[in-house]
């Protein structure tokens, strides 16, 4: 199919517009006057309307070439970033880059290292997304992303550069409104399962889901995220174990109340891990750069 408006077309009508005239613009563009004359008389001939209104030595646009130029420019502007992300992946560079953040990771620490990487200039375009529990390992087994941040639980075999990035603490805590923040003593389990507990459900699509942190209790309640877990915890709906960074602005300002029980939750080593196969800039960027952040102060 034969395209009317090319690239080299809007090029030039941008340049007679910038310059006001097909003279100064072929000077700019390095050809003769009549090569643009030439191709705009032939885009005018093909789509039938004028791009231009010849005044003296003045050249304005007619509304039509507004329109034909205001749309083009977009299209010079995507054929630019496209010439630019081809060179950009020839040196190393990817085009796309996936990060799955598990829920248990501050979200702020994360988006300050893309901040940075933006400053690099480099024309790759960023995908950051929430998962829970085991929803990490699956985005990077399904190929959904590139790394995963804050990966717990059993570590897959072989396929995947995997590094630990910190360890977890767990307190169980109940919000000040709720009928166990002024128990005294260890708190046992056959009481504890009187209460709704809130759970963070298991974001897998492809690998088998788990549970963390599960007890025996009169009601669960499933939430999609760590944030949304503390809202409900600190609302009162229900009980559970919190990690500890996730928790502490809210015990310290006394909406939540860290309780004993019979059975803590024991600390837990976190991992980030990217496949063995990829190894673009900006994964070994983004991999030394998750590394060294420190998490869960």
């Amino acid at each position: 199919m034969h395209n009317a408006v090319t690239l080299e077309a809007l090029r030039i009508m941008k340049a007679i517009d910038e310059k006001g005239s097909f003279a100064a613009a072929a000077e700019s563009v390095f050809k003769v006057p009549s090569a643009l004359t030439y191709t705009v008389q032939k885009l005018e001939a093909d789509l039938d309307v004028s791009l231009f209104n010849r005044r003296g030595q003045k050249s304005v646009l007619t509304p039509p070439g507004r329109l034909v130029l205001s749309e083009g420019l977009a299209i010079l502007q995507a054929a630019e970033q496209l010439e630019e992300k081809v060179r950009q992946l020839e040196t190393g560079w990817e085009t796309t880059f996936k990060i799955a953040k598990d829920t248990i990771i501050p979200i702020r620490p994360l988006l300050k290292i893309v901040q940075d990487f933006c400053s690099l200039d480099k024309l790759v375009e960023i995908s950051v997304f929430e998962e829970a529990l085991g929803g990490g390992w699956d985005a990077l087994y399904s190929g959904r992303a590139d790394i995963g941040i804050g990966l717990t639980g059993e570590l897959p075999k072989g396929q995947y550069e995997v590094s630990q990035i910190g360890r977890m603490e767990f307190v169980f805590a109940v919000a000040r409104s709720h009928p166990l923040a002024d128990y005294v003593g260890i708190l046992e389990g056959k009481i504890i399962s009187q209460y709704p507990s809130i759970v963070v459900a298991d974001s897998s699509r492809s690998l088998p889901g788990r549970s963390s942190g599960l007890y025996e209790s009169k009601q669960k309640i499933r939430v999609s995220s760590m944030a949304s877990k503390l809202e409900a915890q600190r609302m009162g709906l229900g009980t559970g174990f919190l990690p500890l960074h996730v928790a502490k602005p809210a015990l310290d300002r006394g909406e939540l109340i860290a309780k004993s029980v019979s059975i803590p939750r024991p600390s837990m080593p976190v991992y980030m891990a990217s496949a063995k196969d990829k190894t673009g800039n900006a994964q070994t960027w983004f991999c030394e750069q998750l590394a060294s952040c420190n998490w869960f102060d």
